[in-house]
């Protein structure tokens, strides 16, 4: 349905083909918006009662459901257009230098013990405000880029990892008083030759 939907939205987006990205990003913001709506965030089962109500609409309400998702959809391709930036050909040393804090948080985002409650919280933070838009990798790289300015404490501590969420959350919130991109995608010469 999502699917169809962004392709009736805007003809040029091919969610089979080179688009698949676009939809990737599309449909886990959509599942983070519903959870969200649903009120499913920091269950034990988000997962699996997300699915069972997503079911169930499919079943029982589809035309509801067809037109919740044309309606979200619509506002999700204009904030894509908004939020996204893609970059052909960018200077590699300027986005070294950018990704820096992302590479040094890494190790300590893979060894984190809840980096999926931190980072629904941040999803919620910005839905509320507002982004739905890249939820999920704007909340990863708000929290990464936190555990980096504090990568020389240990952050393991549960206070720790509160004061890390609450900041991240609130920068969360400021991004979405913010105009303009917030997610830059990177296209080099590699990208045209798979084409090919």
């Amino acid at each position: 349905m999502l699917s169809q939907s962004l392709q009736n939205k805007n003809p040029q987006i091919d969610p089979n083909t080179t688009d698949k990205k676009i939809l990737q990003i599309a449909t886990q913001d959509l599942l983070n918006y519903l959870k969200f709506h649903w009120k499913l965030i920091g269950l034990q089962y988000t997962e699996i009662e997300l699915t069972e109500k997503i079911q169930e609409y499919s079943q029982k309400k589809p035309k509801e459901l067809q037109q919740f998702i044309d309606l979200w959809s619509g506002i999700w391709i204009k904030k894509w257009s908004e939020r996204v930036k893609v970059l052909i050909n960018e200077d590699h040393m300027c986005w070294d230098k950018k990704n820096q804090y992302q590479l040094k948080a890494e190790p300590l985002w893979n060894q984190l013990p809840y980096r999926n409650e931190m980072k629904d919280l941040v999803i919620s933070t910005l839905i509320r405000n507002g982004e739905i838009c890249g939820t999920s990798i704007l909340a990863e790289n708000l929290i990464k880029t936190e555990l980096a300015t504090n990568s020389e404490n240990k952050i393991y501590a549960n206070q720790s990892l509160l004061n890390i969420t609450k900041k991240a959350m609130k920068k969360a919130r400021q991004l979405s008083q913010s105009r303009g991109p917030l997610i830059f995608v990177r296209i080099d010469k590699r990208f045209f030759q798979l084409l090919k």
